[in-house]
């Protein structure tokens, strides 16, 4: 094993062993290389006079570059914000922005044992970091049993990992607690687990009440108590877009120092949050009341990041810090809540139509993009193709049972008329 590896695992074990013991063999092995990167940050710093390291091309004192491509930007981005590589970790002053967002999104939240956000390639990319870091051939991952399909290509079919699920809702149309307790339990001689917490949840748009994430930390720290470590994976993706009564800040806030067997991991980004999916810019953050664990976790972040993408998009990065640093931004953000919201209070308005009632009920949705048809009689893939191919509506078919609409994507006016249209195409299944 590398000695830079080897110093950091070292730096984790003297301050919290059970951190060491959640971190794969590959977790263990990654370290970030003392090389071209970081020979070139200090030419950067001490190099007044020639700065010949990375493998860049300048020209008159700029990166050059195609003029044709700055005059897309205009004098809006300099060239130094879009052509050069960004550092592997992302740029410095949006990791700053992005902090100072996730406590000002996140009150309760102490920013003492936060680490500076690690840019990611977005939502997938964090989401894989954490599988690396922490998942080996086996290790139970624990989700409920609504959750986004892209989970088993990132931590079943990559790293190996067993995925458990439970129930998301209970018998009263709430988090089903006891069923996370239960799968947690079915792993408790397994040393470690990893819980991934995704909220609003997709496919179902479900967000937690506040007593039901008081009770996912109780049933997460009973766990930890009882000689389980635990990794938590947050995957905060259409965060904030909180419509009813729901908890209106990340678990992550909760589960931040809860106890020394639980490793929070949050996982976010301005993708869905702020519109700009295909810009690709997401984060990975980790909560300790460690510095050197917070250090160890980012230089390992670093290495995985260094040795698949490299880093993340220059411009995509720029542009978001720019963003988060406007006038407008918390202007706009509102603007386009309050049009989601009443997206979200239309599909529930006209989903309280009696005629709709012999075809379908619905799981609870608060919050986020979607919503889940649960369908009585007719499978799922069925009428979706069936929609797609007489009526030109396009649906998701989760599992046999269950049909999810993205809201998020129809305009307020025109969601009745799909509801009508998806009707329609249940009753001619049913005839």
């Amino acid at each position: 094993m590398n000695e830079l590896a080897q110093a950091l695992n070292q730096a984790v074990k003297e301050e919290n062993e059970y951190v060491y013991d959640m971190l794969s063999q590959l977790g263990k092995e990654m370290f970030y290389p003392k090389g071209i990167l970081s020979q070139s940050a200090e030419a950067g710093k001490k190099a007044h006079r020639f700065n010949a390291t990375i493998g860049i091309a300048t020209e008159n004192n700029e990166p050059m570059h195609f003029q044709h491509i700055q005059d897309l930007f205009g004098d809006k981005v300099a060239a130094k914000d879009l052509f050069p590589y960004a550092p592997p970790q992302g740029k410095e002053a949006l990791r700053t922005e992005w902090k100072k967002k996730i406590l000002k999104d996140n009150p309760s939240l102490n920013g003492e044992i936060v680490g500076n956000p690690i840019v990611t390639n977005a939502l997938t990319h964090g989401l894989s970091i954490a599988a690396d870091l922490f998942v080996d051939e086996g290790t139970p991952v624990i989700l409920p049993d609504k959750y986004w399909g892209n989970y088993n290509l990132t931590f079943k079919v990559r790293r190996g990992g067993t995925v458990t699920t439970f129930p998301l809702f209970n018998e009263a149309e709430g988090f089903n607690s006891a069923g996370l307790k239960e799968a947690i339990n079915s792993h408790s001689s397994a040393g470690k687990v990893v819980v991934l917490l995704n909220f609003p949840n997709n496919p179902t748009g479900y967000t937690p009440l506040e007593s039901e994430a008081k009770e996912i930390v109780s049933v997460l720290t009973e766990a930890a108590e009882a000689g389980l470590n635990i990794v938590a994976l947050i995957d905060d993706a259409y965060f904030g877009l909180f419509y009813e009564d729901s908890m209106t800040e990340s678990i992550f806030s909760l589960l931040a120092d809860v106890h020394p067997r639980i490793l929070p991991v949050k996982i976010d980004g301005a993708t869905k949050e702020n519109y700009v999916w295909g810009f690709r810019v997401g984060f990975i953050t980790y909560a300790s009341k460690s510095a050197a664990i917070l250090n160890a976790l980012e230089q390992k972040t670093k290495g995985l990041i260094r040795g698949t993408i490299s880093s993340s998009s220059h411009p995509s990065q720029s542009i978001i810090l720019q963003s988060l640093q406007s006038n407008e931004f918390d202007v706009e953000k509102e603007q386009k809540f309050a049009l989601m919201k009443s997206r979200a209070d239309k599909t529930k308005e006209v989903l309280n139509k009696e005629e709709f009632q012999k075809y379908w009920t619905y799981y609870p949705f608060n919050s986020g993009y979607f919503m889940c048809l649960k369908l009585h009689s007719i499978n799922a893939e069925e009428l979706r193709l069936h929609l797609l191919d007489k009526y030109g509506v396009g649906t998701i078919s989760i599992n046999s049972t269950d049909l999810r609409i993205a809201f998020s994507c129809v305009e307020a006016e025109d969601i009745e008329e799909l509801f009508d249209l998806i009707a329609q195409g249940a009753e001619d299944l049913q005839k």
